[in-house]
């Protein structure tokens, strides 16, 4: 029996034996269109080849392409587990013609593999065609041998796949399987083809046409070949299986879930096993491609799906986080094909366990407040939208998680009821939003966009332009002049002052007018208004006054290089630690810059080395910085990276800058591409050189790195060449000397200290250097007892000579007493064959108490405490006697 690793490289080395360019699976997040959520089917990384505007080097490809179907208009989550065929996350095997072959081929391509290299039988399978696709039938007749009743031709769209109301389209054919007459459903077309009998296997796409606006359809001047199966379907059918859970991959990750909550994989639990397994892969996979749990987004839909497989856990009455457990499992399984999830697998352990550990600290409340409203309605009643917006609001429970929950009770939601509560508390928000300063009410730079226009911005090509004053504003009301002294904020009608956004902070500079000047000490932005914060500093500013603005060209200069080195650093993580670094907020400040990106672990010294060796070589290539305007399809088609939740407008600024020497350019020759508004600087030279401050923990998954360029970078480097100087004339060693007479000098301490604590504990044993006489033992209640207060010795001592005041008793209790440096602390030893009858635990947790102090802990043979006051010493001691007395 194929495993489905085996299936998936046969189809791949079949297209790849048959001239096809056996291409990599794309990233769930797809790169060359981000209006998409995610990466649904094998087209999509293709999708600017069929319209032809991107080109490469072959026109016929293959691929085994993750896909997710979990938001937005592909969003199968509600029906994972309870069904055989529906996954969140799913591999589509493709293959693909830009402008090759055609039907001709595309049609035997299909036959062959299926009948000949996965041996499926003949008799079993039948096709859908459009219902006018006359060459498509001809062609299955004439290489597939087909009879008339074995080709269905259907009229619907079912038949015919379109990208959109206009664009690249055509009809397809669909191949299907026969389970048998044993398995209710009908054919394709007929009124039972809902059933299970005929499952479709495979679609063939025949784009041959474009869609005009206008209703009417032209043909193609290169006709191209889209293609999609299911690797589980496909499994399931060379596996011999009906259901997708049955193949090995899923079967192996079941038995994991099993394992890890110690319940039976086929038991009454079956599907929430098959509800896990699913959801493993997909959340997975999505933070292997750079997805992280939020709640907005991408990163809110992968916090539903873990959410959903941690509530099917809980069901299985799983005590612990139990998903971070079953990643090595899925890695075993697909590692090998995705390599990226190796790479990725303790970033996604530790994330799965620190979601989920969050996650049950409010599921139980949730769930027993659903419980609850569920009490107190009839047997048959839907929750009200009302106490599902509270699940949703108070406990993070996503509609479709509760809808799920209520599934298993035979009961639905009002989702009218739940919108209008969400409406509701929107609408109570914005009446409520009335904050403090700059940003208390947003509905002023509303209005004033919608009188005046948004602010045309003009700081790419110039530090200085002239504007009109269109408005001033203070304490958020609408004013006509504003005189020396007084803080304004003021818009213009155009201005070359860059508004804070993308992690870039806002311009200072000066603005004139012919009446009066204003210092500018910061811009920000809302409703696409610019708003220049102020402070008046000579005459008075009017409404309506022309205006010369301009920035201050050194403070822009700096937060243009670390802007730019922004950049650099980004794709030099990528290269270093991996594609799964993906960008989650910046800092591009004058003095310094801040990036953090999704990564688990903190870098080494010699990550961080190779990271700055990346950064400063494109440094020193000094190669022009690209930057230009295009519309979002042409700069999906350059490959250009978006930041991922950021919205883009009808034009988007691409900034490309280094030459990739190394071969790992992301468009051409190119190093680092990017969507970014920011400000950036001419040529990589201008940043002039690059250092590391280090790296640290932002948030879970998510690391920080701090960085200088240019003069202060350089200042940085020799402030540390002095200080290391300084160091190597202390030490009396060259600088390049000082780690090894650092060393040694540390070897020397740690010996020194040794037998310092050695020292000690001779005297203390002795009776020496400031200690009382060495006491003999008391016997109490038949139990040797030693009891000593010291003075000098520290805490960390005391087991030590616990150890051998035993040794020297030979069979008695011990308790120390000492006093360093105003630190108390206490310790009890008892011989082994005495602890049946005291517990040095006991011991120490009655002596502390007269010296102020409360608790300790150990062994019944060995225990410590702290206490505050020594001059209780002798308290303690008697008050361990009493216990000793019993």
């Amino acid at each position: 029996m194929p495993s489905l690793n085996d299936i998936r490289s046969t189809f791949l080395d079949y297209f790849g034996r048959n001239q096809h360019q056996i291409v990599a699976s794309s990233p769930l997040v797809p790169r060359n269109d981000p209006t998409l959520m995610f990466t649904a089917a094998g087209m999509v990384q293709f999708k600017n080849l069929f319209t032809g505007v991107e080109h490469r080097d072959y026109t016929r490809a293959t691929t085994a392409q993750k896909c997710v179907r979990a938001g937005g208009k592909h969003n199968d989550l509600d029906n994972v587990g309870y069904t055989a065929r529906h996954h969140t996350f799913f591999e589509m095997l493709g293959n693909f013609s830009f402008g090759d072959y055609f039907k001709e081929d595309a049609i035997p391509f299909a036959w062959d593999l299926l009948t000949k290299d996965f041996g499926i039988d003949a008799s079993r399978l039948l096709v859908t065609v459009y219902h006018t696709d006359d060459e498509a039938v001809e062609i299955w007749k004439k290489h597939a041998g087909l009879s008339d009743d074995r080709i269905i031709r259907i009229a619907s769209d079912d038949n015919f796949w379109s990208a959109g109301p206009t664009g690249p389209c055509g009809p397809c054919t669909e191949i299907f399987y026969d389970h048998g007459d044993h398995i209710p459903g009908g054919p394709p077309g007929s009124p039972d083809e809902d059933g299970d009998r005929f499952i479709e296997i495979w679609n063939l796409v025949f784009m041959q046409y474009e869609q005009m606006e206008d209703g009417t359809r032209r043909d193609l001047p290169n006709k191209s070949i889209d293609t999609g199966m299911g690797l589980e379907r496909i499994g399931a059918l060379l596996q011999g299986k009906h259901d997708n859970y049955d193949t090995d991959l899923f079967r192996a990750l079941i038995e994991a879930s099993a394992n890890a909550t110690n319940t039976d994989p086929d038991g009454p639990g079956n599907v929430h096993h098959r509800v896990i397994a699913d959801h493993l892969r997909s959340t997975s996979f999505l933070m292997a491609d750079g997805v992280l749990p939020s709640n907005e987004g991408r990163g809110y839909v992968l916090r539903r799906i873990m959410r959903r497989a941690m509530r099917h856990a809980h069901l299985l009455g799983a005590k612990d986080p139990v998903m971070h457990r079953l990643v090595p499992a899925l890695v075993t399984q697909m590692g090998q094909p995705y390599p990226e999830l190796g790479r990725a697998q303790s970033m996604i352990q530790e994330t799965l366990l620190s979601e989920e550990t969050r996650f049950r600290q409010t599921l139980e409340r949730g769930l027993r407040l659903l419980d609850d409203e569920l009490g107190n309605l009839p047997e048959d009643a839907s929750l009200p939208g009302a106490a599902a917006f509270k699940l949703y609001d108070t406990f993070g429970f996503p509609l479709d998680l509760t809808q799920d929950a209520l599934r298993e009770k035979g009961r639905g939601v009002d989702v009218a009821g739940f919108d209008a509560a969400m409406a509701e508390q929107k609408a109570k928000a914005r009446a409520a939003w009335s904050g403090s300063g700059e940003t208390a009410d947003a509905s002023i730079w509303f209005d004033l966009a919608e009188k005046h226009g948004v602010t045309e911005f003009l700081g790419y090509e110039t530090e200085q332009a002239e504007g009109q004053i269109l408005a001033l504003v203070q304490d958020q009301c609408v004013v006509d002049s504003a005189a020396a002294g007084q803080t304004v904020q003021i818009i213009v009608n155009q201005t070359p002052f860059y508004a804070e956004s993308g992690g870039q902070v806002g311009d200072t500079g000066t603005l004139k007018t012919a009446d009066g000047t204003a210092r500018i000490t910061d811009t920000r932005k809302s409703a696409d208004v610019f708003i220049h914060i102020a402070e008046v500093t000579e005459g008075t500013l009017r409404k309506g006054a022309g205006a010369t603005l301009t920035v201050d060209h050194d403070r822009r200069a700096l937060i243009r290089a670390n802007h730019s080195a922004t950049h650099l650093l980004n794709e030099a993580l990528r290269e270093v630690l991996g594609d799964h670094v993906a960008q989650r907020g910046s800092l591009n400040a004058p003095d310094r810059l801040r990036f953090d990106f999704s990564h688990t672990k903190g870098l080494t010294l010699e990550e961080l080395a190779q990271v700055e060796t990346r950064v400063n070589a494109f440094i020193r290539q000094n190669d022009a910085v690209s930057t230009r305007i295009m519309t979002p399809d042409d700069a999906r088609a350059l490959g250009a990276q978006a930041l991922f939740g950021e919205k883009y407008g009808d034009e988007v600024r691409v900034v490309s800058m280094g030459r990739a020497d190394t071969g790992k350019g992301t468009s051409g020759d190119t190093w680092s591409v990017e969507l970014c508004g920011g400000t950036h600087v001419s040529r990589t030279g201008d940043i002039g050189l690059f250092v590391t401050l280090g790296d640290s923990a932002s948030s879970a998954g998510v690391r920080r790195i701090e960085a200088l360029t240019g003069a202060a970078a350089l200042e940085y480097l020799m402030a540390q060449d002095r200080r290391l100087a300084e160091t190597a004339l202390a030490l009396k060693s060259s600088p390049g000397d000082v780690p090894d007479r650092l060393r040694a000098l540390l070897d020397e301490r740690k010996s020194l200290q040794n037998e310092v604590a050695q020292l000690r504990r001779d005297l203390a044993m002795a009776g020496g250097a400031g200690q009382a006489e060495q006491p003999g033992a008391e016997t109490i209640n038949g139990i040797p007892f030693l009891a000593q207060s010291l003075s000098g010795v520290t805490g960390k001592d005391l087991p030590g000579l616990i150890d051998a005041h035993k040794a020297r008793l030979g069979s008695g209790a011990v308790l120390l007493i000492a006093d360093a440096g105003g630190k108390v602390a206490v310790a009890a030893g008892v011989t082994d064959d005495l602890t049946d009858r005291i517990s040095a635990v006991d011991l120490v947790r009655v002596a502390v108490a007269p010296m102020g102090g409360k608790g300790g802990g150990g062994r019944p043979d060995m225990a410590q405490g702290g206490a505050r006051d020594a001059a209780g010493a002798a308290d303690a001691i008697e008050a361990a006697k009493t216990l000793l007395k019993g």
